[in-house]
């Protein structure tokens, strides 16, 4: 059933919102994917903050038509839907790399965007090999916390020495 202008105006707003408020942008081609595939990936995205749209190209157009060159909707094969990372950038390309493999690749990558710069496919894939924004504060915290603990092991080695010689002494009485 054809969509009414009214439907198309509404879509092309939320379109424009994801598009602004987005941290990351990745487009994939979804043609072979069932719709309980698309649920199941739909539901991974949003526990991380994120969105899938099954998007019309011309509908893109509309919404973004100040778009960059390397983003020609038209030039993208098959039916097309963006994921917009809203919380954090990596966590998208991550979700949909695996979800990829998983799927023999009935979904594919075609590209993206990090902070209003484009991505190819392949550059979407490193992002994806990237640890996520949790792993990189927790080796952070670690790497600044490390001469710390250091620093209290000699300091507690010293009065360890001191009670290991008042014990000695101790036990020669």
């Amino acid at each position: 059933m054809a969509k009414s202008r009214q439907q198309k105006e509404t879509e092309v707003a939320e379109l424009k919102d994801y598009l602004a408020s987005a941290k990351s942008i990745v487009f994939t081609t979804y043609q072979g994917l069932s719709v309980e595939k698309m649920q199941d990936l739909r539901r991974r995205l949003r526990k991380t903050g994120a969105a899938l749209l099954a998007v019309k190209k011309a509908l893109l157009k509309t919404a973004w038509p100040d778009a960059p060159q390397e983003v020609n909707p038209a030039d993208l094969p098959g039916s097309m839907a963006l994921a917009f990372g809203l919380e954090d950038e990596v966590s998208v390309a991550k979700i949909l790399a695996v979800f990829q493999k998983e799927t023999s690749e009935a979904l594919k990558i075609q590209g993206g965007f990090l902070n209003k710069s484009f991505l190819g496919r392949a550059r979407v894939m490193e992002l994806a090999s990237l640890p996520s924004k949790l792993e990189l504060l927790a080796k952070t915290v670690y790497t600044i916390k490390a001469p710390i603990t250091g620093f209290v092991n000699v300091l507690s080695g010293n009065l360890r020495g001191l009670v290991n010689a008042l014990n000695a002494i101790k036990d020669t009485k």
